[in-house]
């Protein structure tokens, strides 16, 4: 699998992507054909994509609306996700082919997991569930690190036809004891703990607490231990090696189409979390079709997603989604510079054979700030790479350039959310690839019946701004209703504009009916009267030299009822002054967005406050700017930045 040799920088005119020359004798039609049956036939158009999976009883009802607002796909077809994503694949003789590598740099370990092997301990792992009185329907969470037992417990679980909720390892306890009551786990399957760059984080402790707050208790805790930091485990605690060696494997339950296969609480800059559920049927669907048809992945290809299983990312594109197409998956303890350095995803691809990789834009960033001119590409051959896909939130121009000129390969925004649990707007590589607008992430994906309307739910001229709507039913995969709570599934996406998914994101649709997301809807200004995206503001300043990232907030005014606020982070060796390079950020706005902007203020800052997932935490900086005490956002990656933005936010002296 591996790439040889160095890495050969290749000529400027290797690809030509932004024109559209590298996807010459790509079937012109296929999209538009695709889109059209999609939106038109959807019952005939997925009940063909339905022949990608393996089902126990084949389904005779593609779509049930009658019970609109809640749709059901497949409603009475019957299937295992765990015997589609590994039995399967044995069955069929491809059982010694690599599922997982595991490439763990944190702990200087790495494994190769055959289809035959994942198979096994799956199996296992399922048996000692099932001995602990688990069963189709229960509850089973994970609050687990980026190791393989994280993928094997998330398929054990799919294998008894239980529902896993995973919590992201680390997750402070009272957000843990939030999802603990609300799901109400028979079982919670944790490890000592996990490894954040240099920092070992002990996750037992944090577990205990959770469950010393939470109203409901868990009957076992299957605990993974790591030589890093075994933890002291009590009298409901089970090691997960001792339970899996004397576990008698499961065989994979039938369930129905729509019942559950997780829950993922949504978290980070929104409220109370909310339970997005997934249903079975539904979403191996749309995820065995994705695979071919936005990420051109099949069976034996190597993907990697570099996310988190914490995340839907990783739910859908580390685990899941590759398994289900039968290709091989990295599973990567690590992170983009620092472990050891930013040459980190350059080494994987290479060492591994990666042939696609999806990760969030804020990860490029991070490698262009510490590595500009991205000299640490030149210690390796990445030729088996093609394309790069980032989402997770907007690519920004600036960024897109960078990773395309150093890369020269497609560089593919698209856009989803953890409700979708897949792509809603993408250039789909193996359908049809189109050109690439740096800003938007092309067209809406076969399915998702996108429109743009105003304050009144009507639908806007082209290039006009407004709130980006779904029109129902989605498509297979996305989310039914949210755990146990239809009522405010409906109010939080449906009564807005009735008829409608509203995805708190605002945007535009150009003449070519490319989609530019802008931003959620709340980072909408206004300005004395004029409505501005903070996002169009932050791609006018990402486009700067000396920038490494950025973001702008709408902060109050007396005069004007907001006003947008900069903090930009710089690239590794500017030496300019700071000043200056503020000044020329405020000129670019006002020569591009124009002088209504009203920018008048940007701070340059050693770091911006992100979520573990990278998404910048806009609405607490907002907060915070006016005077507002903010709590910490439990996702937050590194609370000391927040600490030391604080003063700066609301002008206070240091």
């Amino acid at each position: 699998m591996q790439c040889l040799g160095k890495y050969q920088r290749p000529s400027p005119h290797t690809h030509v992507v932004r024109g559209g020359e590298l996807f010459v004798g790509a079937d012109v039609t296929a999209y538009s054909s695709a889109f059209s049956r999609s939106v038109n036939d959807p019952t005939g158009f997925w009940g063909d994509a339905a022949r990608l999976i393996s089902w126990d009883q084949e389904p005779t009802t593609v779509l049930d609306a009658s019970g609109d607002p809640f749709y059901q796909w497949f409603p009475d077809g019957r299937l295992n996700t765990c015997y589609n994503a590994v039995d399967r694949h044995v069955e069929q003789g491809r059982g010694e082919q690599v599922a997982i590598i595991y490439d763990s740099p944190v702990t200087g370990t790495g494994r190769k997991i055959t289809y035959s092997d994942l198979q096994e301990e799956v199996a296992r792992c399922a048996g000692a569930l099932r001995a602990l009185g688990v069963q189709k329907g229960d509850r089973v969470v994970l609050y687990m690190p980026m190791v393989p037992e994280a993928v094997t417990a998330m398929l054990a679980c799919s294998r008894l036809g239980a529902v896993h909720s995973v919590v992201f390892g680390g997750f402070a306890p009272n957000e843990l004891a939030t999802r603990i009551d609300d799901a109400q786990p028979k079982v919670v399957i944790s490890a000592s703990c996990g490894i954040e760059g240099k920092r070992i984080i002990e996750y037992k402790p944090m577990l205990e607490r959770a469950i010393d707050i939470a109203a409901h208790k868990p009957d076992h805790c299957i605990i993974v231990q790591r030589p890093q930091s075994p933890a002291t485990l009590g009298d409901r605690d089970l090691d997960w090696h001792e339970a899996i060696s004397a576990a008698q494997p499961a065989e994979c339950v039938s369930v129905q189409a729509t019942d559950p296969l997780y829950i993922l609480y949504t978290s980070g800059t929104t409220a109370k979390p909310k339970g997005v559920v997934r249903d079975t049927g539904g979403h191996a669907v749309a995820l065995a079709w994705s695979m071919g048809a936005i990420y051109d992945i099949g069976p034996g290809d190597v993907w990697w997603a570099a996310s988190d299983i914490g995340w839907v990312v990783g739910h859908s594109y580390i685990v899941y989604a590759p398994l289900i197409i039968g290709a091989t998956s990295v599973l990567y303890e690590g992170k983009p510079v620092g472990t050891p350095d930013a040459g980190a995803f350059w080494r994987v691809i290479s060492e591994h054979g990666v042939k696609s990789m999806f990760t969030a834009p804020t990860a490029f960033r991070a490698i262009k700030k510490e590595d500009p001119k991205g000299a640490r590409i030149e210690d390796y051959d990445i030729s088996c790479f093609k394309i790069l896909f980032l989402a997770g939130e907007r690519t920004d121009p600036e960024t897109y350039r960078w990773a395309s000129d150093l890369l020269h390969i497609p560089v593919i925004d698209h856009w989803w959310q953890t409700e979708t649990g897949w792509a809603i707007v993408a250039n789909l590589m193996g359908l049809e690839p189109m050109p690439v607008k740096p800003g938007s992430p092309t067209v809406p994906v076969p399915g998702y019946d996108v429109r743009v309307l105003d304050e009144e739910g009507n639908e806007v001229p082209a290039g006009t701004e407004g709130a980006l709507a779904i029109r129902l039913p989605l498509p297979p995969g996305t989310l039914p209703t949210l755990w146990q709570d239809d009522d405010r599934y409906i109010s939080s996406y449906l009564t807005r504009f009735p008829g409608y998914y509203v995805t708190g994101d605002g945007g535009h649709v150009d003449e070519d009916g490319y989609v530019y997301v802008m931003g959620r809807v709340d980072d909408v200004i206004n300005v004395a009267g004029h409505r501005l995206s903070t996002g169009t503001m932050e791609g006018v300043i990402a486009e700067h030299p000396d920038v490494a990232e950025c973001t702008v907030i709408g902060v109050a005014d007396e005069l004007k009822g907001e006003v947008p606020r900069g903090f930009v982070v710089l690239k590794a060796g500017v030496s300019r002054d700071a000043a200056d390079i503020c000044a020329e950020l405020v000129q670019r706005v006002r020569d591009q967005v124009g002088a209504v902007a009203s920018l008048r203020e940007v701070d340059v800052v050693a770091g911006l406050p992100k979520t573990r997932s990278g998404k910048i935490l806009r609405g607490t900086m907002r907060g915070i700017a006016a005077g507002r005490n903010e709590p910490v956002p439990s996702t937050i990656d590194d609370p000391a930045i927040l600490d030391a933005l604080r003063p700066l936010l609301r002008h206070e002296p240091v």
